[in-house]
């Protein structure tokens, strides 16, 4: 077909040739069979070669100081997904369910432009699953021990018997690996098909790939570990830096994180700048909700236990401690797929702050009943005065765990600051709050209940601006690289903006507005005092649930390059 536009001398082409050469480059590239078709014919036609899959396995078994990993060949990856369709169905796979991913790497438009001179903006296919890391946060952050790192293999393995469905490793992987399948109420992985593996046979990954893009190798740990674990900074990398600056893949996590062992390899000079082809999309994220109610729960319950120590009435305040320490243990087990395994929590108390929360909180509802049993009886009054110190260390040090959970998955928005500052914050506004109405209904001294009533206004205004620091990172959606903080910030002043305006709302009505009317009162209307001071800390409450909500919802999670989003 070729034959009929033949190609004109170099020396007599002219730009009027334009059209025609590359009429003729179209039509001599559909006579070209892709990967597909030359796979699918010689397979048909009983030609392939033996040993073919063999070639995609090393030739000995990882000897000690090594583990198998994913080498992906980015020349030979034309995004298919293939290897996608053929993991779903050798695991069985939900239909929203995947284990291995096809994403999509650009470049920038201008710096093509600029480059090229018109050329087409430059594009590479990505596929990656589960990188199987040398120091995997999945196992760490395991509260149950329901994973394990084979240690001839390297392989990190999911054992769903042992699973609550806690979904805490989801947070923990910076590469959204491990997938919640609400069916089973339990979370799944790659487990880089050992089965086939122990057999000496290639993952179904790299069997599916047309273009022999993926292949197992074996990688040095120690030389993984020296690669990346010296590398600045603890945080994500900006999606629009240089190829090669964190030595694992442009537009991805940092790999000092957890340690991945993967290896993308390309013989080609990638350009300056690449970016995640859903680099501008933003997603809401899970709200979970079970969680959001532990946490103001807990937090209402440890600052309540914490004013017992210092206002009277006590019992009125030790109470609402048991209630809220009891309501939240409750919510928690709501959040598990698995709550009769709930139990075991407190297996990976060693490296999980998931376990280390658990414990406490169980220690702070048994400090809390006792507490309260003992204030409601005048002969044991004074054992309640004990441990209510005791009930509010507890409550103060179960707080600063379920912090840390959340600090430890290393979000830029659950950072330490801003996360340390949005719970202990909730903690004094919501024991306050509970205080105030606590005097106001045991008709306590003035001169408590407007201690009280400053320290609530003055929490409320400080959490608030806290709370809106966020939106300094605010950026048009047509902002190149943007961080995850950025992301955050477009979600609240977007699609969770009324949230936002209903938190503020609450926040300032339920402490700063109410209060101040109440304390306006003073002793002439104790009735009123009492209804604005209910109603502050009924405001108050759902003004942190709505904030708790916010939390979850806006948090930009890390992950390994998408595609453009249809």
């Amino acid at each position: 077909m070729t034959a009929w536009l033949p190609t004109p001398p170099a020396a007599d082409w002219t730009e009027r040739d334009a059209p025609r050469r590359l009429l003729e480059h179209l039509l001599a590239e559909q006579q070209e069979l892709t990967a597909i078709e030359e796979f699918s014919r010689a397979h048909d036609a009983g030609a392939l070669p033996g040993p073919l899959y063999q070639e995609l396995l090393p030739a000995t078994a990882p000897r000690p100081g090594q583990q198998y990993a994913f080498e992906v060949d980015l020349d030979k990856c034309f995004g298919c997904k293939a290897c996608v369709g053929a993991c779903h169905s050798l695991n069985g796979l939900e239909d929203n369910e995947t284990w291995r991913g096809v994403g999509l790497l650009v470049g920038d438009p201008a710096e093509d432009v600029r480059a090229r001179r018109g050329a087409m903006a430059f594009q590479q296919h990505i596929t990656t699953a589960c990188h199987h890391c040398v120091d995997p946060a999945c196992l760490t952050g395991c509260p149950v021990l329901a994973y394990d790192k084979d240690p001839r293999t390297g392989i990190v393995r999911h054992l769903d018997d042992q699973c609550i469905g806690c979904q805490y490793c989801v947070m923990m992987c910076p590469y959204e690996v491990p997938q919640y399948s609400k069916a089973r109420g339990i979370v799944r992985k790659c487990d880089l098909c050992h089965g086939r593996l122990t057999a000496g046979e290639a993952p179904a990954c790299a069997q599916a790939c047309p273009g022999g893009a993926i292949h197992i190798t074996l990688v040095e740990v120690d030389k993984v570990r020296g690669k990346y674990r010296g590398l600045p900074g603890s945080g994500l990398r900006s999606p629009g830096s240089a190829w090669g600056t964190n030595g694992f893949l442009a537009a991805s996590p940092n790999p000092a994180l957890t340690l991945p062992t993967t290896r993308f390899v390309t013989q080609r000079v990638l350009p300056e700048r690449l970016f995640a082809g859903d680099d501008a999309s933003v997603r809401r994220a899970d709200p979970h909700w079970p969680l959001v109610w532990l946490l103001v729960l807990s937090q209402l319950a440890a600052g309540a236990s914490a004013a017992a120590v210092w206002l009277q009435p006590a019992l009125p305040l030790a109470l609402t401690a048991l209630m809220g320490s009891v309501g939240a243990l409750a919510a928690g087990t709501l959040h598990l797929g698995r709550p009769l395994k709930a139990w075991r929590a407190f297996l990976g108390w060693r490296t999980s702050w998931f376990s280390r929360e658990v414990m406490l909180l169980a220690a702070f509802v048994l400090l809390a009943a006792l507490t309260a049993a003992c204030l409601a009886v005048p002969v044991l009054a004074r054992f309640g005065r004990l441990l209510a110190p005791l009930a509010a260390l507890a409550g103060l040090v179960t707080v600063g765990c379920s912090a840390m959970i959340y600090v430890d998955t290393r979000r830029e928005f659950w950072n330490a600051p801003r996360t340390f500052a949005r719970f202990v914050g909730s903690t004094l506004l919501l024991g306050a709050a509970a205080a105030l109405a606590s005097l106001a209904l045991g008709g306590s001294p003035a001169d408590a209940f407007n201690a009280v009533t400053v320290v609530l206004l003055l929490t409320t205004l400080a959490k608030l601006g806290c709370e809106h620091r966020i939106f300094a990172h605010l950026v048009d959606e047509e902002t190149p690289a943007q961080t995850p903080l950025n992301k955050t910030a477009r979600l609240l002043t977007g699609e969770l903006g009324g949230f936002v305006r209903a938190r503020l709302t609450c926040g300032v009505l339920g402490g700063v507005v109410l209060p101040l009317f109440a304390l306006m009162q003073g002793e002439a209307n104790p009735a009123a005092v009492v209804a604005l001071a209910l109603a502050s800390l009924g405001l108050c409450a759902a003004g942190e649930v709505l904030e708790r909500f916010l939390f979850f919802s806006a948090v930009a999670a890390s992950r390994m390059p998408g595609a453009i989003p249809v």
